[in-house]
């Protein structure tokens, strides 16, 4: 299984206009075949920080995500906006079994 998990931080009044792409982004990815997880989340205590968690199934899951259509068009949408800062880093974990 592949984790991924990071921070996207939005320079100030940008997640307002970014909302919807972002929402798009996170349905058209849970649909995606491999998807187990997928989310983003405000922080509460950093306006403009968006908490990104993935789960898949492997790497071949990943690797079309990359290259989905909706991915495109959501790098797109984020390039409109100056300032934006991104860390996200992937792991490939145990096989999900919960302890």
């Amino acid at each position: 299984m592949i984790q991924i998990n990071g921070r996207i931080t939005l320079p100030e009044g940008t997640l307002e206009k970014a909302r919807a792409a972002i929402v798009t982004m996170a349905k058209a990815s849970q649909a995606e075949d491999g998807c187990l997880d997928y989310t983003f989340a405000e922080d509460l205590t950093a306006p403009g920080t968006l908490i990104l968690f993935e789960r898949w199934r492997d790497e071949a899951a990943v690797d079309a995500h990359g290259k989905s259509d909706h991915m495109a068009v959501f790098q797109e949408e984020l390039a409109k906006y100056d300032g934006i800062s991104r860390d996200i880093r992937m792991y490939i974990t145990d096989d999900g079994q919960a302890l």
